[in-house]
Parts: C-alpha cells; structure tokens; sequence
C-alpha cells in the first residue's frame, strides 16, 4: 500500500481517515496535534508527544496501566479518543512531578516501596492521586459502608475496591495501600 507522511511522526496508508486538528492541555502546555480521528488517547500521548510515562498494558482498559487524569478525574486513555479531549486538561505521571520534585504520591510510593518492576506505578500513581480526590468530593464507592456520610472512612478495603481498576502483577498491593493511606492521612494529594 502507498503511504504519506503522519505529521505525528508515523506513516498513514492511502486511504486513511482525513487528519483533525486537535488542542490538548497536557502537563500544563498547550499541545496541537493533526491526528486520525481514531487516535486513542493513549497513542496521542505516546506515540505523538512522546510522554512515554503513561502505559500502554492491555489497551483494552482492563489493567489501568494507561491511567491518566483529565480534568481532575481519573480514566483509562487507551478507552477514549484524542479527539473527545479537545481543550481539556491532561496530566499524565510526567506533569504530577519532576525527578527532583516529586509529587507527594511519588514519594509515598517510593517510600513505601510501592513497586516492584515499576510498569504499572504511573497509571497507579495517577489513579491514586484522583481516587483521593474523589474521596475527598464525597464519592461513594462499591465498598464505602456509610454512603449517607459526608465523610468517608477510608479504610484498607475502600482503598483496595477504588484502586481495583489498576492491575499490579508483581503484587505490591500492601505497598501500594500503605503509600495511599500515608498520603490520606497526613500527605497532600
């Protein structure tokens, strides 16, 4: 097949969807990208900005490694287009934090050791960082007991059930719980 030039950096087979314009706020800048209208919002932030941090798992949204927040809330990118995020604000594990400013979940989890082969930590982190603020907003989960409360107990297992989207095959669950209740109970989120 005869392909053209992808000003994302790849190459489009002749044929292709016709490329649309898209402004996203990633990591506090202003991004523009001309992408094929079924670019998942993973791929625009892996393969087109190179913000490698967040990961590509099953992209199937059943493992949570793509995990980023987009306007404060927490969703799998590889479920949701680009395109649907137009003017919106992403923050990926990149934007939470800098090698030498880590945001406080970074820490946490770097002092709890709260992973082990690091594949899943971003799209944890990320996760963990909006499941606070969820909490925080009086979100109920699955697990809350008193969902009338206008404050939630949040216990090892209302951690465990709003942090079950995210998927860590070395297991470092009980780290990963002690990070978050460290940052719940004296850290800022």
């Amino acid at each position: 097949m005869m392909s053209e030039p992808d000003t994302g950096g790849g190459e489009r087979q002749a044929g292709a969807a016709p490329l649309s314009a898209v402004e996203l706020r990633v990591n506090d800048q202003v991004r523009r990208l001309e992408l094929d209208p079924r670019t998942s919002l993973l791929d625009a932030l892996r393969e087109h900005l190179r913000l490698s941090g967040t990961k590509k798992g099953c992209d199937h949204g059943q493992c949570g490694a793509c995990t980023v927040l987009v306007n404060g809330r927490r969703i799998n990118s590889c479920l949701t287009l680009a395109v649907m995020h137009e003017g919106d604000e992403v923050v990926t594990i990149e934007g939470l934090g800098a090698p030498d400013d880590l945001h406080p979940m970074q820490r946490a989890f770097v002092e709890c050791d709260g992973f082990q082969c690091g594949y899943c930590t971003p799209g944890q982190i990320c996760s963990a960082v909006g499941m606070l603020a969820e909490v925080r907003a009086g979100s109920p989960s699955h697990a809350t007991a008193e969902v009338a409360s206008s404050r939630i107990s949040l216990t090892d297992e209302e951690i465990r059930e709003r942090m079950s989207g995210n998927i860590c095959r070395c297991a470092a669950y009980p780290n990963i719980v002690a990070a978050i209740r460290g940052i719940a109970e004296g850290g800022a989120a």
